[in-house]
């Protein structure tokens, strides 16, 4: 299987990179019948959607696996968990209107599948994709949340389990191009107000790893 493997940040793939031997060097690798190619974006929904429009306005890929951290509104799910998020959507797109915010489906400017997306897995059992991990549903944002008054209007709004800075970008992008898509996000903290002393980042990234080999071990 060709797999387009997405991530943000270096940081967030350097465990896997090492277990399964990718050579710095190289752009494509080969594990576990699959060939391999690394896409990093940088951080954000911008950076995301050029890059991957780039790539995949000229390659074709069976799959995308987009890898990275998350915060976690849900406090059900573990530091260090790593979950898939099936849902998610751009949460800040749209109007203030006085307390409320209007997206782009009250302005009458989009339909709603232009903002809020889910995996696709045409052709691809999703039995082997979700062998134990919990399906979420997530936001992407481009400020985290960290204030206890907009933490609890997001909860009221949309009630996330989790947010990132790119996961919908990549939904989008991959919708568009019409490729297989699997998000992938590991538990690194909870929302709340910003404290990295709480934060497990290292267990998180590490967890990621271990799952998405699992995963394409069994694709």
């Amino acid at each position: 299987m060709n797999i387009l493997l997405v991530a943000a940040t270096q940081k967030e793939v350097e465990p896997l990179l090492a277990r399964i031997s990718w050579k710095d060097n190289k752009s494509v690798h080969e594990s576990n019948n699959h060939q391999l190619t690394l896409l990093k974006t940088g951080v954000g929904m911008v950076s995301t959607a050029l890059s991957m429009g780039a790539k995949l306005a000229n390659e074709q890929y069976d799959l995308a696996i987009n890898l990275g951290i998350a915060g976690a509104f849900d406090r059900s799910l573990a530091l260090g968990e790593v979950v898939e998020v099936t849902a998610d959507q751009f949460s800040e797109l749209g109007a203030e209107n006085g307390g409320d915010l209007l997206d782009l489906k009250d302005l009458g400017m989009a339909k709603p599948q232009e903002f809020r997306f889910e995996s696709k897995l045409n052709n691809i059992p999703r039995l082997t994709i979700n062998h134990k991990l919990k399906t979420v549903r997530a936001i992407t944002v481009n400020t985290v949340h960290g204030n206890e008054a907009s933490i609890a209007s997001i909860k009221r709004r949309l009630n996330p389990q989790l947010e990132s800075m790119e996961g919908a970008a990549f939904f989008k992008a991959c919708n568009k191009f019409s490729t297989n898509s699997l998000q992938l996000r590991a538990i690194s903290n909870y929302v709340e107000k910003r404290n990295r002393s709480n934060w497990k980042i290292d267990l998180a990234i590490d967890n990621l790893a271990n799952e998405t080999i699992a995963i394409l071990k069994q694709l």
